[in-house]
């Protein structure tokens, strides 16, 4: 392990109900809710709320979901009711723009993550460059990391640091990461990184170990957890925010977080806005099982169902193909080379 005890430790809990599970209601959600438990969330003293469409800044398309309401609406919605915590929003290079970072940092985001592929850092130097001298704190995200063997993966957040980002994220977009895969990875990141670049990691649950991931990313390093209430996210869900924090809590690790209060905003304010409880079923298994990115669950079932495939073959094709975030044209694909002609889609009204 890395530096002092881990009962030594303070770990930073962002939290992403208001991003991630976008994705899992179609990206609805409106100002209101978001509102709603921004306000929750800051007075229960998480170090940061992201807030956005599910696949980052200016994602609302046909390909990636199309949101009920725009990013800046939502984002104003939530810096009006945050007054302690940072408010985080996301993007990708090549869905946003640096005129996206400008923008949100406008309307009150004061913390900018910009997410790529595992292997393609390279193209987030001007991105994390931007957000570092507009708002001072800049994140970077590698995605899908259980594709990356653990030296590509530093190698990537060394570009990433020295872009700027002062955190640097180790997703395990699709759920695929075994605790040993997880450590090897936060292990290598944490050694090719200077010490004052934190490790953050975010953990989806579709085998059902994203807590103990996430446990296991402390335990090397990383000072800085994402987690969402109630697991509300894509996929299987996400590391559920007020079950990690006990799990802390309890292991003595300080997390500036009122554990009654989260618990309260899961139940009385997330859990009334889900559409399906997350939960780790044969589809969301499959998911993690395949190493395919979490947010594609829904566009899986919607052709799995067109083609007369199971979804569960079809995530695995996909998996075989190594199909990462922004492909999901090829779901469509994979799914006809595997079943039957298409079945007559309803005309719409």
């Amino acid at each position: 392990m890395n530096g002092a005890a881990v009962s030594d430790r303070q770990v930073r809990v962002c939290d992403s109900s208001l991003r991630d599970g976008s994705n899992a209601v179609g990206q609805g959600l409106t100002p209101d809710q978001v509102a709603t438990v921004a306000r929750s969330l800051d007075g229960a003293g998480v170090y940061a709320i992201e807030v956005g469409h599910g696949d980052g800044l200016a994602a609302s398309s046909i390909h990636y979901g199309e949101s009920r309401h725009g990013d800046l609406e939502l984002i104003r919605a939530a810096a009006a009711e945050i007054h302690h915590a940072e408010l985080a929003v996301n993007m990708q290079p090549g869905v946003g723009t640096k005129d996206d970072i400008r923008a949100a940092r406008d309307c009150g985001g004061t913390v900018i993550k910009v997410a790529t592929h595992c292997t393609e850092a390279d193209i987030a130097i001007q991105h994390i460059g931007l957000a570092r001298e507009l708002t001072g704190h800049a994140a970077g995200g590698l995605m899908m990391t259980h594709l990356a063997k653990p030296d590509t993966l530093a190698r990537n957040a060394r570009i990433m640091a020295e872009a700027g980002a002062e955190c640097v994220y180790v997703a395990d977009s699709a759920g695929a990461l075994t605790m040993d895969g997880m450590r090897a990875r936060v292990r290598a990141v944490r050694a090719a990184l200077p010490d004052d670049v934190d490790i953050a990691v975010h953990a989806h649950n579709n085998l059902g170990l994203a807590i103990a991931n996430s446990i296991v990313a402390v335990e090397e390093g990383a000072r800085v957890i994402d987690a969402c209430l109630a697991g509300f996210g894509a996929g299987a869900g996400n590391c559920q925010l007020e079950a990690l924090v006990a799990v802390l809590h309890r292991m003595g690790i300080q997390t500036g977080v009122d554990l009654w209060k989260v618990m309260d905003a899961a139940e009385d304010c997330v859990r009334p806005i889900m559409q399906r409880t997350p939960i780790v079923d044969r589809t969301t298994i499959a998911l993690g099982y395949a190493g395919v990115y979490s947010s594609f669950l829904k566009h899986v079932r919607d052709a799995a169902e067109r083609y007369s495939v199971d979804p569960r073959d079809l995530l695995v094709e996909l998996g075989r193909r190594r199909v990462v975030a922004g492909q999901e044209d090829a779901i469509l694909d994979a799914a006809a080379s595997l079943g039957a002609a298409p079945r007559p889609t309803r005309a719409r009204s």
